[in-house]
């Protein structure tokens, strides 16, 4: 709702819609019915409108998209025109937030004053969408082109010292905002309001057009391949600066029901919403994110001080926690600590920090070769090698050392957390926390309960998760648990594609192509491929199985040893400037097809009898995503997640699958369930000895049920653990 209430000669207008006052239909129809009594009403000279509880209008509400009901009252466009028609002066009193539709209703209004520390923006490309409620015409006229064609395609929110400085904000204050705005409303109760109307502005650097518009299309091109919103969001933009307003507002209208009826908009709203869904973890017992709390975090211990513990520090330093570093002796120590130092000097190089901000981050840090410093710390981090008795090690010393109510987490990618607990006295404070580098960059933080793992560690762990702004999905122990799993038919099948006549800058062009941003083969590169062996390594121990070059299966399953042989011949990838593909020096960054790598291909083809064919770019996506995608149905078959919007999200914001298709299990069921469980048949067939090509069970059910999307839920979970 929208209050009203009179300041002597100023009407206030305080929208009241927790939690982030969006704007709902029926707060539209309230700030509407308040324009037109203050405009009616003879002892009203001015109006300010706000919000309610430190924060101004966050947008609209995207629960309306699709909903009759939105429509009731004034639709946004009409909202906007009102305010700006108002003859009496409008102020918008802006703190924390103006972002979207919100952002629309304050350049309406013909004034802005906003708190010095309010963030400003158009998140709607990031929805599949576009500012649609006049932002498209109206930001332009009044910052100028340039600025529109930055901030309107990307999304990109930006302060309110960047407000002032394009000619968005006319006044900004360090304290109380409605009552500078009030005040501000008495001196301007006079001023006529005509020349303030922004849509009756001209865009002032609308001569520089197509130079502003070619470097748009650029930046897209280069961040944002594959979406259509921001594309049509800079032709909207770029109407601005030909014909009338409301010309402008038409070629808006046009784009906008374009984008409304894309399958583009359908992911990426699914994709918001899946990631708020997948942090609300519960388990068979009925506990759950709502009925257990978490134990109070100010202080984290960190264990290992390689890229992945740096980083994981990093995150927590600027997350205001207090951070204890460990390492095996002095020597290591201080290459972590510079390290440290190194990144949050990058930080100032690039602006993001002052140098005092810096300095008030690293205070927090303490660090040591001790363990015995650990034991008061309210968490610990291990992020040590991924090796399972150096782990098992760690846990039985922090067992004896840490305070009883500590949460003690391993940053594991693949290892079993019951294995790793089970060298502690109290398995049930044991989780595992899956972190992605770089760890202070990355949103996604993949927690894992194993058997014992209580509720109060989950929701710890998942309270942690949310203090380094991350989004922390829960899910059951398995091998490789949900994000590593899922990807292992992905890289699989890209070697046995190169193995049957691809070459592998082929297989990546088609990955990039569906909106991957670094195909598999130049992933492998960047990873190093001595890592990516050192994990074979390690999850054939307990199979007491040995490989070489020449093995081509294990444990009954068909493997491609084409790494192995990259590897001996001192191809690492990046680092020792030649992988899969060839670099100009090592650790440069652009890759060159290797004549070299494609001798090693065909003479690993002949000595292991492969015939090479010819494989259509259709065989590739499928073989690439397909296999994943029945992983994911075995995931939930299997009660390892509870969700598709869980999978969705770990594979969206770990590993980059590309966000405008929603995620794999929503790209499945965008494409029809029954082709996608019909090709996998197919490729079953033809694969025997691959496992993942074996349907899921859970899949073919749904199909033959014809189950919809919104009923995808897992099996009832197993009480044993699946290592």
């Amino acid at each position: 709702m929208a209050k009203y209430s009179q300041r002597g000669s100023v009407a206030v207008i305080s929208v009241d819609n927790p939690p982030v006052n969006a704007l709902s239909s029926h707060v539209r129809k309230a700030i509407s019915d308040g324009i037109v009594r203050a405009g009616s009403d003879a002892g009203i000279s001015s109006i300010v409108l706000c919000g309610a509880g430190g924060k101004f209008l966050a947008g609209a509400d995207i629960r309306e998209f699709g909903n009759m009901a939105s429509f009731d009252g004034p639709n946004l466009v009409e909202l906007c025109n009102r305010i700006e028609a108002c003859e009496k002066p409008v102020i918008a009193a802006i703190e924390r937030y103006a972002l979207g539709g919100g952002l629309e209703v304050a350049l309406s209004s013909h004034y802005r004053i906003a708190h010095q520390n309010a963030i400003f923006g158009f998140p709607e490309v990031d929805l599949g969408i576009l500012p649609a409620a006049s932002g498209t015409q109206r930001f332009p006229r009044l910052v100028g082109l340039k600025a529109a064609l930055h901030y309107i395609p990307t999304g990109e929110r930006f302060p309110t010292t960047k407000a002032k400085e394009i000619g968005l904000v006319d006044k900004i204050v360090d304290k109380d905002v409605l009552e500078v705005a009030i005040k501000f409303a008495n001196d301007v109760k006079n001023d006529p309001v005509i020349s303030r109307r922004s849509s009756r502005l001209n865009v002032k650097d609308a001569s520089n057009a197509q130079k502003y518009y070619e470097a748009a299309v650029e930046r897209a091109a280069r961040k944002n391949s594959g979406l259509l919103a921001p594309t049509l969001a800079m032709k909207a933009v770029m109407a601005s600066t030909v014909g009338t307003f409301e010309q402008g507002l038409e070629a808006e209208a046009k784009y906008r029901n374009v984008l409304f009826s894309s399958g583009q908009a359908q992911a990426l709203q699914y994709a918001f919403f899946a990631e708020r869904a997948a942090s609300q973890w519960s388990l068979p017992d009925g506990s759950n994110f709502r009925t257990v709390k978490p134990k109070p975090i100010k202080s984290v211990g960190v264990i290992g001080g390689g890229t992945m513990g740096t980083g994981i520090a990093m995150n927590a330093l600027n997350a205001g926690l207090n951070v204890l570093l460990i390492e095996q002796d002095q020597q290591f120590l201080k290459k972590a600590v510079d390290q440290l130092k190194k990144l949050y000097q990058g930080s100032i190089l690039l602006g993001k920090l002052s140098k005092g901000d810096v300095e008030k981050r690293l205070s927090r840090l303490q660090s040591a070769v001790s363990y015995d410093s650990l034991k008061n710390v309210d968490l610990v981090i291990e992020a040590v090698y991924e090796n399972l008795k150096l782990k098992q090690d760690v846990f039985a010393k922090l067992d004896q050392i840490c305070k009883p109510d500590a949460v003690l987490c391993t940053n594991t990618s693949a290892l079993s957390v019951d294995k790793i607990a089970s060298a502690t006295r109290n398995p049930e404070r044991v989780v595992g926390t899956h972190f992605f580098v770089p760890a202070y960059y990355m949103k996604l933080l993949e927690n894992i309960r194993g058997l014992k793992t209580s509720p109060v560690a989950i929701a710890t762990a998942t309270s942690l998760g949310h203090l380094l702004g991350k989004v922390p999905v829960l899910v059951r122990n398995c091998d490789g648990f949900v994000g590593n799993r899922m990807m292992k038919p992905y890289h699989t099948e890209a070697l046995f594609l190169v193995e049957e006549g691809c070459k592998p800058e082929e297989v990546d062009q088609v990955a990039e192509d569906f909106g991957f941003p670094i195909g598999v083969f130049k992933v492998a590169d960047l990873s190093g491929l001595d890592i990516g062996l050192s994990r074979l390594k390690e999850s054939t121990k307990s199979f007491n199985v040995n490989f070489d070059e020449k093995t081509r299966y294990l444990t009954g399953a068909r493997v491609s040893m084409l790494p192995l042989v990259l590897f001996n011949r001192s191809r690492l990838g990046r680092k020792t400037g030649a992988g899969w593909y060839n670099y100009e020096h090592p650790g440069t960054k652009v890759p060159y097809p290797s004549d070299a790598v494609k001798d090693l291909i065909e003479e690993y083809r002949k000595q292991n009898g492969i015939p090479q064919r010819k494989i259509s770019t259709q065989e590739i996506i499928e073989r690439l995503l397909f296999g994943l995608i029945n992983e994911g149905f075995k995931i939930l078959e299997e009660g390892i997640a509870q969700k598709p919007e869980e999978i969705d999200t770990i594979i969206l914001l770990g590993y980059s699958w590309p966000r405008q298709t929603g995620g794999p299990m929503f790209y499945a069921n965008s494409l029809g369930l029954d082709k996608v469980y019909s090709r996998i048949l197919e490729y079953g067939k033809q694969n025997v000895l691959s496992p993942h090509w074996k349907p899921s069970s859970l899949l073919e059910k749904f199909v033959s049920e014809k189950t919809p999307f919104s009923q995808w839920r897992s099996q009832p979970p197993s009480t044993v653990s699946r290592l």
